[in-house]
């Protein structure tokens, strides 16, 4: 354990890149086989389900440590951090702790059924018995939050360094259905099976936001374009008569997805596509509203498939014949699949249209349909480029439609994180509508913590703590005052919300100092902007 807290201390002391591959590079090359493998999962997001829930931790810490917990609290949302503020306050003994990284994790898993006695007994012992930044990563292991600025590409690059394994293959062995408790490093990583990739997605290909004017690209006859749309990325899987549905945060959704068991015995072996999962009602595109109602579910019932069927929107062919096929051009690409889908019987896969333009402006006309279309924008994709390995610049860029856009009132504030945890720069925001009685009253409907400068962030807390309401914890309501224009890329109606509404990543776009509080929007104005 203290070789894995002292790699995170390095991790966590700088922003350069080279120090946090070197540094990687050199624990795998020294750490223990098993911890190893159980670094690998803790930043590929694969920890184990967290054994004690958050509150328990604070009073627990706050006892150990002899103070209030109202001081703990104060502590915490001053630090920011909650594993941070308990390796700050709790006390250490002379003792100290031998016990591996492997250990600890595997002790976690056991503490998640035992009573809260035991999980308060286990905690007690091992705060003591680690010192500050062993107490830091144990509590962060603990509460399931484990995000250090690593992101798995980082990872993926010092392993690579450390074993002289290509980072790509590294990259598809480290995706798919392992355990780190059951599995080896060798058999992780150093060594090969062929069965191990019969399920296995491949890394999927990223594209950046579009950064320059459209004229840069050069002649708009060497791109193809087609829409953005608004779903889950995921990979289907056609191999040895069996099928796999993997979502782009490497999960195995294939239960969630009944109906594409369809697609065996139609769609050919070796067989990849590259696509996105939307909600098709009534065989017309949905909302990403409607498809949450089947992201969460552990069942699909027969009622719910009916109401909120799922398509594949295909727009890459990534393995035919079982052969992998990514360093073809993309257009190549793009023929193979368009050939294979004339051909197939009516499953619930769509081909996702690709289009060719004269002009760069005629692309611009294309995109102002977006929303009627209910895409997110354009994918702009380079004929000539081939399927790669996460974000790269180049060949692929995506140009998402203007956010839309209305004007709120700030009504409630709460306190940001790290080095925003001093003030207040979470916001809930509200709209007017009509009560009962045919009032007129500001209702809630979204919450934005980003979007302003430091400065401003500064002068609305400042304004905050003179003008509070009420407290509710962490929270504050204000005085209705202020007005910001909230921007966000979709909305729907909703049962779930108290304004009737959902919107898709809210964020303050600006301060509109110049508005007062009756110039605000209402939820009428919000619906209107539903296509």
């Amino acid at each position: 354990m203290k070789q894995f807290s002292q790699l995170i201390k390095t991790l966590d002391s700088t922003n350069k890149t080279n120090v946090k591959v070197e540094a990687l590079s050199t624990y795998f090359l020294n750490a223990p086989e098993k911890d190893k493998v159980w670094t690998i999962a803790i930043l590929s997001h694969r920890r184990p389900p967290r054994p004690v829930n958050t509150t328990l931790l604070r009073e627990w810490a706050s006892e150990l440590a002899n103070i209030p917990l109202w001081l703990f609290e104060e502590s915490y949302h001053i630090v920011g951090d909650l594993a941070e503020t308990i390796a700050l306050v709790v006390p250490s003994d002379e003792k100290s702790t031998k016990k591996s990284l492997t250990q600890f994790l595997r002790e976690m898993i056991w503490l998640k059924k035992q009573p809260e006695e035991a999980k308060k007994k286990y905690l007690f012992q091992n705060w003591k018995q680690l010192d500050y930044y062993g107490r830091f990563v144990f509590t962060k292991l603990i509460t399931g939050g484990f995000r250090i600025g690593v992101s798995q590409k980082l990872m993926t690059k010092a392993l690579s360094k450390a074993t002289q394994i290509d980072e790509d293959i590294l990259a598809y062995k480290l995706m798919g259905n392992w355990n780190p408790d059951t599995i080896s490093f060798q058999d992780l990583v150093l060594q090969e099976r062929e069965s191990d990739f019969l399920s296995k997605p491949y890394p999927f290909y990223l594209a950046y936001a579009l950064e320059q004017d459209l004229d840069e690209l050069g002649d708009v006859k060497n791109w193809s374009v087609e829409h953005k749309w608004d779903g889950i990325r995921a990979q289907v899987i056609c191999r040895n008569d069996e099928l796999f549905v993997w979502s782009r945060g490497e999960e195995l959704v294939t239960d969630k997805y009944p109906e594409f068991q369809q697609f065996i015995g139609t769609i050919p072996n070796g067989t990849v596509l590259d696509g996105e999962l939307l909600a098709y009602p009534n065989n017309q595109i949905g909302t990403f509203n409607d498809l949450q109602t089947r992201i969460g579910r552990k069942t699909v019932s027969k009622a719910l498939l009916e109401k909120t069927p799922v398509v594949l929107k295909a727009y890459d062919l990534l393995e035919w014949e079982g052969q992998d096929i990514r360093s073809r051009p993309f257009l190549e690409r793009r023929q193979l699949l368009e050939k294979f889908y004339a051909q197939i019987p009516d499953i619930p896969l769509l081909l996702s249209e690709r289009m060719q333009f004269e002009t760069w402006e005629e692309v611009a006309k294309e995109r102002e349909l977006s929303r009627e279309k209910h895409s997110e924008g354009l994918m702009l994709k380079k004929l000539d480029s081939p399927y790669q390995v996460g974000r790269k610049k180049g060949d692929w860029w995506k140009w998402k439609v203007d956010p839309l856009t209305i004007d709120a009132v700030l009504t409630y504030a709460m306190r940001g994180h790290g080095r925003r945890s001093n003030l207040f720069t979470d916001y809930t925001f509200a709209l007017w509508g009509t009560n009962d009685k045919g009032e007129q009253q500001l209702v809630t409907f979204a919450k934005a913590y980003s979007g302003l400068t430091d400065k401003e962030f500064r002068e609305v807390d400042s304004w905050i703590k003179k003008n509070t309401l009420e407290r509710f914890g962490p929270v504050r309501s204000v005085t209705p005052y202020h007005v910001f224009e909230i921007a966000f890329e979709g909305i729907a109606l909703s049962k779930r919300h108290k304004s009737g509404v959902a919107t898709r990543f809210p964020r303050i776009l600006r301060w509109r100092k110049d508005k007062k509080i009756e110039e605000a929007n209402t939820l009428e104005d919000l619906k209107a902007l539903i296509v």
